[in-house]
């Protein structure tokens, strides 16, 4: 397959250019960029476009290449990785910025990705060109703080200094005042589906600049790559861009302002969020109200299937459960969220999985499972921390058996650990499965808990720390 370059020059658009007024908190900055060691640089001032120069200014186009650096990531269509991002820059960055100036910048489509889901489906992403990132990631960069006044309390997905913890904590605030039904709306494919029409128009209330519009459009336009071949976006922002993000949370915002207009409580992270009510009655009105809303304001599909009404113990938002307990909401460990985390283990400890070597394996292990507890640890799992480990340390001691493999080494290695010669002998000649083995009184005397820390091996409870709640 040809792959297409960065288009950054074309004919002018034949569509009149206006110049509208600047929206509240729009500044005039200066405009002309050039990359030097490293950084932009700027030479000829100009003004015509204010928010599009607060983008493609060279402190915001530095932060922003910074940004899409640092995060790494896979390439486009072009195959160009972030490696040769500078360089590419310092070659064509006036280009660049001067063609999307005039209108005449197209985005390359993005690189579709898929990515298997828990339930068997998969997730699609769409990859950006590395350029295309550090673009968008300008743009975002520009219109957050800009939107950041108009978001909902209540709204926490990508947005600074705010994340699914805090979403967390503000959960449990307000199942403890009495709300304790909940509906959770579940969309069908979100950012696969987002109307573009509703996308720009709701833009425009704000974003007065006809050359940024111009300019979102094309990306939500640029269309996707899929096994080498071209197909158009007519709708949908893909996943997986750093403009989507913010789109998303500007479209969500107008269900969040209804939310506010009606007095329900509600949080929201990105796409996933639930809506308090204080009886199942309630809640089943919401429901409905809701769903017609979302389909009929937003143009979204909502999930009818899935999209349910009840207690808030049975609810699972952002991988936690909910109990109540003395009239306070507490948040446990979601039994899906428990059974993701053991085929991942899984997974990590198989020698199957293409990581060779031990020392390898423990890194990985201790990595993931140091990730997952921090992100876990506001869960009250002081019990199911102690019954999560013996089964992740039997698991270690079954992987450590089968690598002994022949029945001469695993009666070596057993002699070496302290068994006698002839208990050696017989379990080491055993016919008894390894998940059996693993879990009898010679691989635990042999391989204790302590031998297996001192060799490097960690499990949850290594890291886990019962805590009170952090306040939102």
């Amino acid at each position: 397959m040809k792959v297409r370059m960065q288009k950054i020059s074309a004919q002018n658009d034949s569509r009149p250019q206006k110049n509208r007024p600047e929206a509240k908190g729009y500044e005039g900055v200066q405009t002309f960029m050039r990359v030097v060691d490293g950084y932009f640089t700027t030479e000829q001032p100009k003004r015509e476009y204010p928010l599009m120069e607060q983008i493609l200014s060279p402190s915001n186009l530095n932060a922003a290449y910074k940004q899409v650096k640092g995060n790494g990531g896979a390439p486009g269509i072009d195959k160009m990785d972030c490696d040769r991002l500078l360089g590419y820059l310092r070659e064509h960055g006036e280009q660049l910025t001067e063609s999307i100036r005039q209108r005449t910048y197209r985005p390359n489509p993005v690189r579709r990705v898929e990515i298997p889901k828990d339930n068997g489906k998969k997730r699609l992403l769409g990859i950006p060109t590395v350029v295309d990132r550090v673009i968008q990631q300008a743009i975002a960069q520009v219109l957050t703080p800009i939107y950041e006044r108009q978001f909902s309390e209540g709204s926490y997905g990508f947005r600074p200094r705010r994340g699914g913890k805090k979403a967390l904590v503000k959960v449990t605030e307000i199942i403890s005042q009495g709300y304790h039904y909940a509906v959770d709306i579940d969309l069908e494919r979100f950012f696969d589906t987002v109307n573009h029409a509703k996308m720009i128009k709701i833009l425009q209330r704000t974003i007065k600049d006809d050359a940024v519009i111009s300019l979102i459009h094309k990306y939500l336009n640029a269309g996707v790559m899929v096994n080498g071949k071209y197909e158009e976006t007519r709708d949908g922002t893909p996943q997986g861009g750093p403009l989507s993000p913010l789109l998303a949370n500007i479209l969500f915002n107008e269900l969040d302002r209804e939310l506010e207009r009606r007095g329900h409580p509600f949080v929201r992270y990105a796409d996933d969020g639930l809506i308090f009510c204080k009886s199942r009655r309630a809640a089943e009105r919401v429901k409905e109200s809701i769903t017609k809303f979302i389909e009929s304001r937003l143009k979204l599909r909502v999930n009818r299937e899935k999209t349910e009404c009840a207690y808030v113990g049975k609810l699972k938002f952002l991988g936690y459960g909910f109990y109540i307990r003395n009239g306070k909401c507490r948040l446990r460990l979601h039994q899906k969220t428990e059974a993701r985390m053991r085929r991942r283990v899984k997974t990590i400890t198989s020698r199957s999985n293409g990581v060779v070597g031990y020392a390898k394996r423990k890194q990985a292990l201790a990595e993931y499972l140091r990730g997952w507890t921090e992100y876990y640890n506001l869960a009250d799992m002081g019990s199911k921390v102690k019954e999560i480990d013996q089964w992740l340390r039997r698991r270690i001691r079954m992987c450590i058996w089968k690598a002994w493999k022949r029945p001469r080494t695993r009666v070596q290695n057993l002699i070496k650990c302290g068994i006698d010669k002839r208990q050696a002998y017989e379990w080491g000649n055993t016919s008894q499965g390894y998940w059996r083995i693993a879990h009898s009184w010679i691989a635990s005397r042999a391989m204790p808990d302590e031998a297996l820390h001192r060799a490097g091996y960690v499990w949850i409870g290594c890291y886990y720390k019962a805590s009170a709640l952090p306040k939102g």
